[in-house]
Parts: structure tokens; C-alpha cells; sequence
């Protein structure tokens, strides 16, 4: 099969397996699976999906540097658009089912839970990221492109502060979510990164009698 049409199905198959979880939710809401409160349910999941999306986005270019597979690379805008869609959509539940679209709560809200506020930054900033991921911005921005994306991390570290705060009753998920942050934040420090393709190459050569396995 020509290369353009593997990428086009890898592409495909990336998008149907983002866009799976928010049919699934939205199928549960509609026949009555979803709890007491499918509001609610929708806001958590949603916000949730969002959180891995990011993670899932920000382990691509340390894949690519172990892995050498130019399929990584490819996805890379697009989870990270993905990314902004479940972030956006997360603020449209929490404003659609918990504020009932009634913006006069909206001052109050924030003064009882300032980690909506965390949350809003967090959103703005991806939306940021979101408008400058195409070619025209990388050509526009230039050498300031690549420090631009890299607040991309700032973005992880507000979304896992938001998560704490709504979450601080039972701090089990919120450590496993930190704990993943932590090990893709650990992959872009440079004596890291510089190890990744040293590793590729140590355990390509690896002899065929042992049982490393051999990267792509």
C-alpha cells in the first residue's frame, strides 16, 4: 500500500479514537446510564478525556525520538487540537448544566471555586496554541514558534492544579495523572532527551538471541 494512504488511515483510525469516548458518553446519557446527574457525568469524563488528550500529545515527540517512527510526529496537531475540543467542550458542560447558561453566577462561581479560573487560563492558552499550530503561524512566528508551544507544559502543570482542586477528597487518580505529567516532563529534560536516541540505537543492535525488543 502507497505511504500516503497508511498515513491517511492511521490519521483516520486516531481520529475515530478520539471522537470514540465522547460518543460513548453521549450515548450513555441517552439511555439513562449515566447516574443522578448526566451533567455532571459529562463534565467529569469530558474533562478528564482532556487531561489524557494533552498527556497523550505532549508523549509524542519522546516517542518519536525512541520509537524513530514518523507516525508520531504526524498526529502530534492533531491530538492537540483534539485536545482544545475536549477542553472546550468541558467548559460548555460546566456552563450548559452547572451554571444553566445563567452568567450572572458566574462571579460568585469563581469565587468559590478558583480552580475554574485555573481552569479558564489553561483553556485560553490552548486555544492559543491551537491557532498557531498550522504552517502559515510557524512561518509567521519563526524562531518563536517552538518557545510559544513549549508553554504547552505550563498548560499541564494549570490542568493537573484545576484537577487537584476538584478532586482533593480522594487524591489517588489525581497522583496517578501527576505521576504520568511527571514522567513526560522528565523525557524533555536534555540529558533525557539526549538519551532517548542513544536507547533506540542500543536496543535496535540488541542480538537476536536476547529478548530486548526491537524498535521500529
Amino acid at each position: 500500500m502507497a505511504a500516503p494512504k497508511v498515513w491517511l488511515i492511521w490519521r483516520l483510525g486516531v481520529f475515530l479514537a478520539a471522537l470514540a469516548p465522547l460518543v460513548f458518553w453521549g450515548w450513555q446519557v441517552a439511555i439513562n446510564a449515566a447516574g443522578p446527574e448526566p451533567g455532571k457525568y459529562l463534565l467529569l469524563n469530558i474533562g478528564i478525556g482532556g487531561l489524557w488528550m494533552l498527556l497523550l500529545t505532549l508523549s509524542l515527540t519522546p516517542l518519536t525520538k525512541l520509537s524513530h517512527w514518523k507516525g508520531f510526529a504526524l498526529i502530534r496537531r492533531q491530538l492537540g487540537l483534539w485536545t482544545l475540543a475536549y477542553a472546550t467542550l468541558h467548559m460548555l458542560c460546566y456552563a450548559l448544566f452547572i451554571l444553566g447558561l445563567d452568567w450572572a453566577l458566574l462571579g460568585s462561581e469563581l469565587v468559590k471555586r478558583p480552580y475554574i479560573i485555573v481552569g479558564m487560563i489553561a483553556l485560553i492558552g490552548l486555544a492559543v496554541l491551537g491557532a498557531t499550530s498550522n504552517r502559515w503561524a510557524m512561518r509567521r512566528l519563526g524562531k518563536r514558534w517552538k518557545p510559544l508551544h513549549k508553554f504547552s507544559y505550563v498548560i499541564l502543570g494549570l490542568v493537573l492544579l484545576h484537577f487537584f482542586w476538584v478532586v482533593r477528597a480522594d487524591m489517588q487518580e489525581w497522583v496517578t495523572y501527576a505521576a504520568l505529567a511527571g514522567l513526560v516532563m522528565a523525557t524533555r529534560l536534555p540529558p533525557v532527551a539526549r538519551t532517548l536516541p542513544k536507547l533506540r540505537y542500543r536496543l535496535s543492535r540488541a542480538p537476536a538471541g536476547h529478548d530486548t525488543p526491537r524498535w521500529l
